[in-house]
């Protein structure tokens, strides 16, 4: 009885082995086929296939425009790599949808101009909502939100003590061209003056340290990271207090329903999942704001 158990035993065994070999065989084949397949599903499923979500899968390539502005999208001063909450996002949904990303940087003053181009298929940077730039993109989510701040010399915190104290005709603010802040200063303090910088997001501070302007407006986290690198000269006005909060978040162009269908709710994914509060505590504790 024990010899026929154990006969029976082996003979399991190796038809197990012979099973598994075979199911290997036609696993390695179905991943070969799995790219091909997954578009054909795609096209089934009724997306177009002049869709953004279509081109991707059929190139394994997404192209992504990004501004630079820390914790959202930075460079690495010494090694140039690019770092930050929505990289560490567009990197997750490459990986997931199993594409390559293309990266293409440009200032936020060309940032809605190089969508509407086509240059880029996502503008995937820190993008906070305004009327102006929703009439000219389509913007997913939101992903996050966020405030501003007012960035001032210590010099002058006597004197700037409230947001309302800079609402003056001797004040001049200094922003970013491009950037959302630079359409809101007039509607928020009407009495004062505003000049703008070019460049990346931080150089808006420059006019401030020099005392050419009083307060640089920018995102309350781009403010205080700033503040902190830089304390021996900025001061923010009431940083508990962010300015005017709003969505801030991706965009593309209009058009493509399928992509913004897919985007918007493979954002609500990573926002209901904890992903961007976790992403925004770790860069903030990465570059010293914590």
């Amino acid at each position: 009885m024990s010899k026929l158990v154990n006969t029976d035993k082996r003979d399991f065994l190796k038809g197990a082995a012979t099973l598994g070999a075979a199911s290997g065989v036609l696993a390695a084949a179905g991943a070969a086929l799995a790219p091909r397949q997954a578009l054909a599903q795609l096209l089934d499923s009724g997306v177009r296939d002049d869709s953004v979500l279509t081109k991707i899968r059929k190139e394994g390539l997404l192209r992504v425009g990004y501004s630079q502005t820390g914790p959202w999208f930075y460079k690495d001063a010494k090694t140039g790599e690019l770092h930050g909450i929505y990289k560490d996002v567009v990197d997750r949904l490459a990986k997931e949808i199993e594409i390559k990303i293309e990266y293409k940087e440009v200032t936020f003053a060309n940032a809605t101009v190089g969508l509407r181009k086509g240059d880029y298929d996502l503008y995937g940077s820190s993008l906070t909502y305004t009327m102006a730039r929703a009439l000219t993109v389509n913007y997913i989510g939101p992903l996050y939100s966020k405030g501003s701040l007012l960035l001032i010399h210590k010099d002058n915190a006597r004197k700037f003590k409230t947001a309302a104290d800079l609402n003056g005709p001797g004040v001049t603010f200094s922003v970013t061209a491009g950037a959302s802040e630079e359409g809101r200063i007039p509607m928020l303090w009407p009495k004062a003056k505003m000049i703008t910088t070019t460049g990346q997001v931080t150089l808006g501070a420059e006019p401030v340290r020099a005392k050419k302007a009083d307060a640089w407006m920018s995102g309350d986290s781009d403010v205080i990271l700033f503040a902190k690198r830089n304390s021996q000269w900025a001061a923010v006005v009431e940083p508990e207090k962010p300015i005017d909060k709003r969505p801030n978040t991706w965009a593309i162009r209009y058009g493509d329903v399928e992509w913004k269908a897919f985007l918007d709710f493979w954002g609500a994914f990573v926002v209901v999942n904890g992903e961007m509060d976790r992403l925004f505590r770790f860069h903030m504790e990465k570059l010293g704001a914590a």
